[in-house]
């Protein structure tokens, strides 16, 4: 279970890196928009509660079970890795500049190509946008690929993010893993 980190914690977590989750040849890797304060605070992606990434991985079929945040080093066995787009911690991302996006999406491509998993999901159509220079990209399948790897987007799974149900979400990972082929 994360521990449960006080304000100050995750205050004194803005602006610290969140070591990515990553290994050669991964099936999907997970691409946050970047850290937020609690993610930070505890060392764990999409830690913060409330936040539907693990629901949704479950969900769809990607993982045996619910995975907690502490438990994110698990998702390698999986053939399922975690990284982002800007890797400085945020309160929220509107914080991050167009400029982080777009060095961002320049360090993933790079991270992508040498470890060559099969798909790169991002999560947040609007980071990706920003990233890549994709201004019309829709959640989904994207036609950019990088090397062999093929990109898919996935809404943002903050809580925040009212567009989305837990179950359209869970729906739009479920979509994701029949791309990339079987269960866990």
């Amino acid at each position: 279970m994360t521990t449960r980190p006080t304000r100050e914690d995750r205050e004194g977590a803005r602006d610290r890196l969140l070591p990515d989750v990553l290994a050669p040849g991964l099936r999907i890797v997970f691409c946050g928009i970047n850290p937020g304060l609690w993610s930070a605070a505890t060392g764990h992606h999409f830690a913060r509660p409330g936040n539907r990434f693990w629901p949704a991985l479950h969900a769809s079929g990607l993982t045996p079970r619910r995975l907690e945040p502490a438990e994110q080093h698990e998702l390698l066995a999986l053939g399922l890795g975690l990284t982002n787009v800007v890797p400085r911690a945020t309160a929220r991302a509107d914080e991050l500049t167009a400029q982080e996006y777009v060095e961002g999406g320049r360090r993933l491509v790079a991270k992508m190509e040498e470890l060559r998993p099969g798909w790169l999901a991002v999560l947040g159509v609007t980071a990706y946008r920003t990233a890549f220079g994709d201004r019309r990209a829709q959640v989904g399948e994207q036609p950019l690929t990088i090397g062999e790897t093929r990109v898919w987007v996935l809404p943002n799974p903050s809580g925040i993010n009212a567009h989305w149900s837990a179950a359209a979400l869970a729906d739009e990972f479920t979509s994701l893993r029949r791309a990339a082929g079987g269960r866990w």
